[in-house]
């Protein structure tokens, strides 16, 4: 018989102000990720690194607690963890090392790698097993022109000597694709990351689809770049995704308002 969820009382007002903040947005996204069927079963991850009104010159970051679905985390079972993955904030649920390899690789090495995502979704995967990978045949794809860097697939992401082949497989380019592996995204904070991440699964969903029927009609290098320039949605100025972000997290309030406690 499964096991219940332990009850863990709130840390809202136990933590920091703006810790509090990033906890329910990042448990927010672990639903809307649940929502979108973005799940692995209890494995994936999206990490966020806590300001420095919070940990002052300490780089610290929340992560999912390993062993649970996305369906199922809340802003305070939510791990607080340092740069090695050591656990800070006395939570009794482990946390994934392999999960948190890569992405601590990319919070350490990458200016501005706030926020990293990953994921396993079947489209994702399949691109990332596809010889030529994520090609230049439709509308998301003509939106991450020169955006998109690749990663040779090493096996299994739990040995630290990956990291700087990880980073200079990345460079700058936001969206990652882990070949035979999968997707990753990294940004400035949680709502641009996952505006990167969505346009590339789409990408991918889209790409499925197509090579499924028949030939693709290729976009020209000069139209995806004039895309890649006229697209709003990774823009500052125009939200970052912050909008379509906040729109997901008002379907799931009507769902299921829990990931707050």
């Amino acid at each position: 018989m499964a096991q219940s969820l332990p009850m863990l009382p709130s840390l809202r007002g136990q933590v920091h102000p703006d810790e509090w903040t990033a906890r329910l947005e990042l448990a927010a996204c672990y639903r809307v990720f649940a929502m979108l069927g973005w799940t692995e079963m209890i494995y994936n991850h999206i990490t966020v690194r806590l300001p420095a009104s919070v940990s002052g010159s300490e780089k610290q970051f929340l992560i999912n607690p390993f062993g649970l679905h996305y369906s199922e985390v809340t802003a305070s079972n939510l791990v607080k963890i340092n740069a090695q993955g050591r656990v800070l904030d006395g939570s009794k649920f482990p946390v994934n090392p392999a999960g948190f390899t890569v992405h601590a690789a990319i919070h350490e090495g990458l200016d501005g790698a706030h926020c990293v995502m990953h994921t396993h979704t079947t489209a994702g995967v399949a691109v990332a097993c596809l010889q030529g990978g994520l090609q230049q045949t439709n509308f998301y794809t003509a939106q991450l022109h020169d955006m998109v860097a690749y990663h040779d697939f090493e096996g299994i992401t739990i040995h630290a000597d990956e990291a700087p082949r990880l980073l200079k497989s990345i460079g700058n380019k936001p969206a990652v694709i882990l070949r035979n592996h999968g997707l990753l995204a990294w940004g400035q904070n949680l709502s641009h990351t996952f505006a990167i991440l969505w346009t590339l699964q789409r990408a991918c969903e889209i790409q499925m689809a197509t090579f499924s029927m028949g030939l693709a009609i290729p976009v020209s290098e000069a139209i995806a770049a004039k895309c890649t320039q006229d697209a709003l949605q990774f823009n500052p100025n125009h939200g970052a995704g912050r909008d379509v972000l906040d729109a997901l997290v008002r379907q799931v309030n009507r769902i299921d308002e829990s990931y707050a406690t």
